[in-house]
Order: C-alpha cells, then structure tokens, then sequence
C-alpha cells in the first residue's frame, strides 16, 4: 500500500470531547485533514516539542528519545496503520545499523516521539478516506480548523490574558513553567509576544 505523509498543522483543545485535546494532521500537498482526539499530556508533550520548549527535568517522551540515542535506534517513520471503532494505531519504524523494528505505539506517543526526532509521519488512503476531512483550499490555514471540530483558541481564556498587564503576565508565565503546564506557558507567551 502506498503510504501518504501527513504534517502537524493545528494543535488545540477539542470541542467534542473535554478534557481532551485534538492533533491535527495534515497532508502534505493535499487538502485532507486527519484530527485525533488526544490526552492532555500527550498534547503537551507534542506542544513542547513544537514548540522547542527546554522542561527542567525530562518528559517521558524526552526520556524515550535520549534512551533511543543512546542505544543508536533511531526513529525512521511513524505508520498511521490501521482505525478501528474510532481508535487510530501506528507503528514507530525503528533501525540501527543491523536491524529495523517495529513497535505498536498509541498514536499520540508515536506522535510526540515523531517531533522530537524529526522524522516524517505516514497513514494510508483507507483511513483517511474513513477518519480525513476535506478541506476547501480557503480553509486551509491552520487558524480555521474550526470547520473539522477544532477550537484554535480558548476565547474565555485568551480574555483573560488580554486584561493583565505585561508584569503580571511574565509572573503568570514564570508560575505556570515552574508548574511544567507548557499548554497554558505557550497560550501567554503568545499574548506577551501579540504586545511586543
């Protein structure tokens, strides 16, 4: 089967289900979406990575990489392999210089690890035929993925940020890093950037 490569191209919470968040992927040069419902720690764990955030100590998924690095495995591709009652499966495509292995992932992992390593991710055309969204060329832009069921931004939220001065949001910004909620710190230092 011919794989067809997808790129992260929003990342927000998802409207469908609270306290989840939704990865959407895009194909490249293509109009299809594939959103996938995701925990919060697996969000910000892919939040981090995108973002090149440095935590103090390390997420699990820095711990995989670093313990993948020093083994030399590397993380050759991530497979989007299979849909089943609404659950996405994948494979993460491993090799060294002897072998290549691979290893059933839950998606959202295989996702977070796919950032880290800069590897490319890959699902085939029957699942995103069953699970991808169409976009028209005008919705391109990450900014309207409300059209596949994805909030960019959290309006109550982005309110508030909006009120305090630079003073109290650098504070909040300091007080949410120390708490390691890289979602929320990546949401004010986009406020604070909006101001500069």
């Amino acid at each position: 089967m011919k794989k067809i490569e997808l790129e992260i191209v929003a990342l927000s919470h998802s409207i469908t289900q609270t306290h989840s968040y939704a990865v959407v992927l895009g194909e490249v040069d293509g109009l299809r979406r594939l959103p996938i419902v995701i925990g919060g720690f697996e969000a910000q764990a892919i939040a981090v990575a995108l973002e090149h955030m440095k935590p103090s100590r390390p997420l699990t998924h820095d711990l995989m990489k670093n313990f993948m690095n020093a083994f030399n495995i590397e993380l050759q591709e991530v497979v989007i392999n299979d849909l089943q009652e609404g659950i996405f499966y994948s494979n993460l495509v491993c090799f060294t210089e002897h072998d290549t292995v691979e290893i059933d992932s839950r998606t959202s992992d295989a996702l977070a690890l796919a950032v880290r390593f800069g590897c490319p991710i890959y699902t085939y055309e029957h699942i995103l035929q069953n699970a991808g969204i169409l976009m028209d060329d005008t919705a391109t832009d990450p900014k309207k993925m409300e059209a596949v069921g994805v909030e960019e931004q959290n309006t109550a939220k982005d309110s508030d940020l909006a009120s305090m001065d630079l003073d109290e949001l650098n504070r909040l910004l300091q007080e949410v890093l120390d708490h390691e909620d890289y979602l929320k710190a990546i949401a004010i230092r986009d406020e604070i950037n909006r101001r500069k």
